[in-house]
């Protein structure tokens, strides 16, 4: 449909941002000429002159933060509409400049004794930049002279480059041919594809499959040189802030230990044997003789899908979630009553869905809702997202209110996991109820085992460019090829195809962020057992993490909310939540 017919009742209220475009443009060229931090310079050595530079600083970013999010939601509405990407390109810029008019703060701070800034976190003026300041002592050694950070801002773009390379030929000069679908001739796109994958025919999804890929293969030298660029990127960032490697920057950046990122991996790869088993079971009960890549999407279990209204599927979600007690349903209820939610599927909309929170506003949700049991889901996934900005921003000061990445799939996990548990919990249904336990081992296979498959080629990638091997299309599909064996064993057969899967992959662009959506899995099925099992206790820890921001380290963040990343035991324990799924699916079987 069009966006003109969609009802209000389903459309997120832009209004509550700024009334309309002559706004935006006013507020935008007023905050052009207030970028100006130059005064500053060189004062930053007293409490009194850095919380003064702090001050005008996030009143500045919390302005700006009004005209970025009125740009982007605006955007998404209709992508072509150019008038709104003109906007986003034109908040891009600002933030360009900002960083360059800000440059001198960082490299001033740290030319301060380490006493000098532990004695400033510890200054009550200073409280809302506590954190911040101890973590610049750590960071002392990673930060260049003034004129060496307004170099790095002002090369932020060009760096960026083989993202958005990537993006140009991924989105609009990929060359995917036509497909025969429903009866009808039409382009084969990324969308349609994964469609197909999920579907129940065969032979259709052979042929998707064989043409999407093929594709893929007619410029697979030129997505090689691309990422090898991303990763050169990376490198070039790693060694010239003296970080020992690629993953050593992105971690700390994240200020999260090594040692999560090798419980992760290890914990994974050592229950490789159940994922294989799954894999095994799906070929037997889908009686395949050879059974391939695109054959693992699908369902085992046809015609048990949740197909629901919109306000039938926000009422489960409501049931499902009410273990996390009436304050948090009651936000979920102005979330869907005032205006936070786009619903409809409508011409030139973005597709998927996303959750986006800017302090000083209510969230905003993107979706483009069907019948569909991972619609259900999504609901579930992104009012997570929603309200974890929501406490952050209502509890914590603007400077402590930016949770890490590293957090960011948590909640939204937790939100997925307890629906599941209810729906598992209340159905009678014995078809529904094997639906389900398929549904929750594919979204531990593909959240959990894939992206630290995903994790591994990127860390290997990096090591194979950081030794100075040049990256190449036969080098990087060697190297998924055999990762894609590691994680799916004997029961399916690992073609040419799937060797250069690597090439498709946009997060590959945001490097070293796969993982975080297996540590994010990984900590939201502890918490969501501990809220079953321990109850009120359990929810009040959960919200005390939902409320931390970046007030403290997010490895501490999630221990309480009882899930420690720095041991084994909740990698261990989500291992056995899938090994769980598995056998209880086969007793059923």
């Amino acid at each position: 449909m069009e966006r003109k017919d969609v009802p209000a009742k389903y459309q997120w209220h832009v209004r509550d941002i700024l009334p309309d475009d002559e706004a935006w443009e006013k507020e935008y060229a007023r905050l052009e000429k207030k970028i100006d931090f130059a005064r500053f310079k060189g004062t930053l050595n007293t409490a009194e002159n850095i919380l003064a530079y702090f001050c005008a600083e996030e009143a500045f970013e919390q302005e700006f933060m009004r005209v970025y999010l009125y740009a982007f939601l605006k955007h998404d509405e209709d992508v072509r509409v150019t008038k709104y990407g003109s906007y986003i390109a034109k908040v891009m810029s600002l933030i360009t400049r900002l960083g360059q008019e800000t440059a001198f703060a960082v490299p001033e701070l740290t030319a301060l004794p380490d006493d000098t800034l532990r004695a400033l976190a510890d200054d009550a003026r200073l409280k809302d930049h506590d954190y911040m300041l101890r973590r610049l002592v750590a960071r002392k050694k990673y930060i260049l002279s003034e004129a060496e950070e307004r170099i790095l801002a002002q090369a932020g773009e060009p760096l960026d480059v083989a993202n958005d390379v990537f993006e140009m030929l991924d989105n609009a000069e990929l060359d995917l041919p036509e497909i025969e679908y429903e009866g009808e001739k039409t382009r084969l796109s990324h969308g349609l594809y994964s469609v197909i994958l999920n579907g129940s025919d065969r032979a259709k999804r052979k042929e998707a499959y064989e043409k999407y890929y093929a594709a893929y293969r007619k410029i697979l030298g030129t997505l090689a040189t691309t990422y090898y660029g991303n990763v050169k990127a990376d490198i070039f960032l790693t060694r010239v802030r003296g970080y020992e490697s690629c993953l050593d920057r992105a971690l700390f950046e994240e200020d999260v230990d090594r040692g999560v990122y090798e419980n992760l991996v290890r914990c994974v790869d050592e229950a490789a044997p159940l994922m294989h088993r799954y894999i095994a079971l799906r070929k037997r009960l889908l009686g395949y003789d050879e059974m391939y890549m695109y054959d693992i999407y699908p369902s085992l279990v046809e015609d048990a899908d949740l197909k629901l209204s919109y306000e039938e599927a926000y009422e489960l979600v409501l049931k499902g979630l009410a273990p996390l007690g009436g304050e948090y349903i009651g936000l979920l209820k102005r979330g869907r009553d005032e205006g936070w939610i786009d619903v409809c599927e409508t011409e030139g909309k973005k597709g998927g869905a996303y959750s986006i929170g800017i302090y000083g506003f209510h969230p905003y949700v993107l979706l483009n809702y069907q019948k569909t049991t991972h619609d259900v889901f999504t609901i579930a996934h992104e009012m997570g997202h929603s309200l974890h900005s929501y406490y952050s921003n209502s509890c914590q000061p603007f400077a402590k209110s930016d949770y890490k990445i590293f957090v960011a799939e948590v909640a939204s996990t937790v939100n997925e996991v307890l629906l599941l548990k209810h729906l598992l919990k209340t159905t009678q249904d014995e078809k529904l109820k094997k639906y389900l336990l398929n549904y929750f081992m594919d979204m531990i296979r593909t959240t959990l085992f894939r992206q630290t498959q995903f994790a591994e080629f990127e860390e290997r990638a990096h090591a194979m460019a950081e030794g100075g091997e040049p990256l190449n299309k036969d080098n990087l599909s060697a190297l998924y090829l055999e990762l894609n064996k590691k994680y799916y064993g004997d029961a399916v057969v690992h073609d040419e195809n799937i060797a250069i899967e690597w090439a498709r992959i946009p997060h590959f662009y945001r490097s070293f962020y796969v993982y975080k959506y297996a540590t994010g899995i990984t900590a939201a099925i502890c918490i969501a057992n501990r809220i079953l099992n321990e109850g009120e206790k359990a929810v009040e820890d959960y919200k005390k993490f939902l409320s931390g921001g970046c007030s403290q380290d997010p490895v501490s963040l999630l221990r309480i909310a009882g899930a420690d990343l720095a041991t084994e035991a909740p990698f261990k324990a989500a291992m056995e939540e899938f090994k769980d799924a598995l056998e209880a699916f086969e007793a059923l079987s």
